[in-house]
């Protein structure tokens, strides 16, 4: 009868260690994952994004499209932008994988909201991927 009941107690904490335990990573989702593109077609203007799992963010993640002004949409770019280049440029003090390319945003362009929307998810999702901050304000720990 003990030894039963020491079985059972053995079962019960194996069972509660594998019911606890965090599911696999499904990276089927981002291995074949389609570039997201940004583009204004009347500016000729076009970013190509490659960097898996924004797809995923942009469709599952992100606020949908509308929930920020394009004003606001903006503005975070401008600073964002800013900050991105910065480091692009300092290769030697951040890391060149993740700022591969500079950004050519000009603040005097109307480049719409699909393309302010989009390089604003993409600013969003780099810095929870990467563990970063660039500056602003905008907190980026509500991403899972």
């Amino acid at each position: 009868m003990k030894l039963l009941k020491h079985i059972l107690i053995l079962f019960s904490i194996i069972f509660i260690f594998w019911a606890c335990g965090s599911s696999p990573i499904n990276t089927k989702s981002t291995e074949k994952e389609e570039p997201v593109v940004i583009a204004n077609d009347s500016l000729e203007y076009e970013i190509i994004i490659i960097d898996p799992g924004f797809t995923f963010f942009l469709n599952s993640v992100a606020q949908q499209e509308g929930f920020y002004s394009q004003s606001y949409l903006e503005a975070r770019n401008r600073v964002w932008v800013l900050e991105w280049n910065n480091r692009a440029r300092n290769p030697s003090r951040f890391n060149s994988n993740v700022y591969e390319n500079i950004i050519d945003y000009q603040s005097t362009i109307d480049y719409g909201y699909e393309v302010n929307y989009k390089l604003f998810n993409y600013f969003l999702f780099a810095q929870q991927k990467y563990k970063m901050s660039l500056g602003g304000g905008f907190r980026t720990n509500r991403v899972n």
